[in-house]
């Protein structure tokens, strides 16, 4: 390149700097205005713009009990942002010849068994990864709450779970597919799904401050926070366990900023140096199911492998959200801009979409939208819906009413195939359930009326349950029934109703 050459790439390059300077003034103070607005503790915002970082900066502290400020090193559990790294990570597998996106599960994963024998021998890597199963959208959820089991003892309760959808022809979000994903790359790769990462993904992007467990956290490490009846409290960390490849990742902006980077412009690129074939990352980031979501100018219309796609004012958006105990993520990337954005809070925050338009808005030149006032709004009415719902649960509650049965009579042991063993106790007076056998996952019983129980989990970060026992023909408990709730708009909020339920019954042994 000559100098003049070099002089005026140099020169267009200082003067989109500065377009996109201009872009986001004053962003700093918006931004801390809606974190204070929205009670989020502590927050970051990374932007890349043409293969440049054009922002980056942490906002509020890493907790409540910790006042240092957060940066763009802060290192935050990303969650479900963790599955298009699962995908990538099995990129490098089809790269390398050793597996296809459409090879069956059974040839990996002989033990691989779902409850249709057809199924099982159909379902694909493309399918585990693009949520068109059918099976684990709420067993998928509870699954995280497992930690203590095996992967294989996960992997022979799949066999229980009817579909939800039938296969191929349904969106069913799942959790417990990606976790069978990650055992496929062990399988296949003969390393563990954290090392792998760790050396063939994170390593080749420079991704130095990404991990895929609590224990390998570092000092500067955002702290988790929940709504719990109506305050915003310090909560433990969730320790993913052999579930991780769905949402284990802990990472900071500056790390995802290498991940966007990687993502846009010339996909598998990065620094000039390929690290992936650009044919792996087209199928990466293509349609592999139709989802049929829609709200305002941000329908997501089709998953890919680990991406959501979706379009924002005619442009096209890969997206994706991550929600768990405490912390919330989203990341959007637009091809056509060669834009993205990433988010990271340590409360689950419903003001990220607002965020991420109001930016888009502001680099892209779009005509800008009050967003954050519009979702602000929304945010509000809801919590007042929520509040009416669990005012309606009090209200239904027939009180004076007592158990059927004296408590020591409900003690016992109840199993159901899918969801294993729920030990029943009287201790102290109380009754308890542990499920899985696992001390962790405790719920202690409050009576409701008759024979039926609002249960309070040891860790207060999961919701209450109710369950209820039925009787025999001897009129002896012979059933526990737990209703388990998701709810996958705002997972971890606490202040929507649930609009997903199944009713799990545990037959006494």
């Amino acid at each position: 390149m000559t100098i003049t050459r070099w002089t005026a790439a140099t020169l267009l390059g200082l003067a989109a700097l500065t377009v996109q300077a201009d872009a986001l003034e004053g962003l700093d103070n918006w931004i801390e205005n809606e974190r204070e607005r929205w009670n989020v503790p502590g927050l970051a915002i990374a932007v890349v713009h043409e293969d440049e970082l054009v922002y980056a900066r942490g906002f509020g502290r890493l907790g409540l009990e910790d006042g240092r400020p957060v940066d763009a090193d802060t290192q935050f559990g990303v969650a479900s942002l963790s599955k298009a790294m699962t995908a990538t990570a099995l990129g490098i597998l089809v790269e390398e010849g050793k597996l296809d996106w459409d090879d069956r599960v059974v040839d990996h994963l002989p033990e691989f068994r779902l409850s249709d024998d057809w199924v099982t021998g159909q379902v694909t890597v493309r399918d585990l990864l693009s949520h068109r199963v059918g099976v684990g959208r709420l067993f998928g959820n509870r699954l995280t709450f497992m930690p203590k089991r095996s992967r294989a003892d996960f992997m022979a309760h799949l066999r229980h779970h009817d579909f939800e959808q039938p296969f191929r022809q349904g969106y069913v979000y799942s959790n417990a597919m990606y976790t069978v994903a990650g055992e496929v790359l062990e399988r296949v790769s003969g390393e563990s799904w954290e090392s792998f990462l760790a050396d063939r993904l994170f390593a080749p992007l420079g991704m130095n401050r990404s991990n895929t467990s609590i224990h390998e956290l570092g000092d500067n490490a955002a702290l988790p926070h929940q709504d719990i009846d109506g305050e915003l409290v310090p909560i433990e960390r969730r320790d993913w366990g052999y579930s991780g490849p769905a949402a284990a990742v802990n990472t900071s902006m500056n790390d995802l900023v290498r991940w966007m980077r990687f993502n846009l412009g010339e996909p598998g690129v990065l620094d000039d140096e390929t690290v992936l074939d650009e044919e792996v990352m087209a199928r990466i980031h293509s349609p592999s199911s139709l989802t049929g979501f829609d709200q305002d100018e941000q329908s997501v219309n089709a998953y890919a492998l680990g991406w959501g796609i979706a379009s924002y004012r005619g442009h096209h958006v890969l997206r994706h959200g991550g929600a768990t105990d405490g912390f919330n993520s989203q990341i959007w990337l637009l091809p056509e801009l060669d834009l993205g954005i990433v988010m990271s809070a340590n409360t689950f925050t419903a003001m990220r979409d607002p965020v991420f338009k109001h930016i888009i808005d502001r680099v892209a030149g779009f005509e800008e939208q009050d967003w954050a006032d519009e979702a602000y709004a929304d945010y509000t009415e809801r919590r007042q819906e929520a509040r009416e719902a669990r005012e309606a649960v009090h209200a239904d509650r027939q009180m004076g009413t007592r158990p059927s049965q004296d408590l020591g009579a409900y003690a016992g042991r109840y199993h159901d195939p899918l969801y294993d063993s729920a030990e029943v106790e009287l201790v102290d007076g109380e009754l308890t359930v542990t499920f899985w056998d696992d001390d962790s996952q405790v719920l202690t019983l409050e009576h409701w009326h008759h024979d039926t129980f609002r249960g309070h989990w040891k860790n207060p970060a999961q919701r209450k349950k109710f369950v209820w026992f039925t009787l025999g023909e001897d009129g002896q408990p012979d059933a526990l029934k737990v209703r388990f709730t998701l709810r996958p708009k705002l997972l971890q909020e606490g202040v929507y109703p649930a609009d997903y339920t199944r009713v799990v019954e545990f037959e006494r042994k």
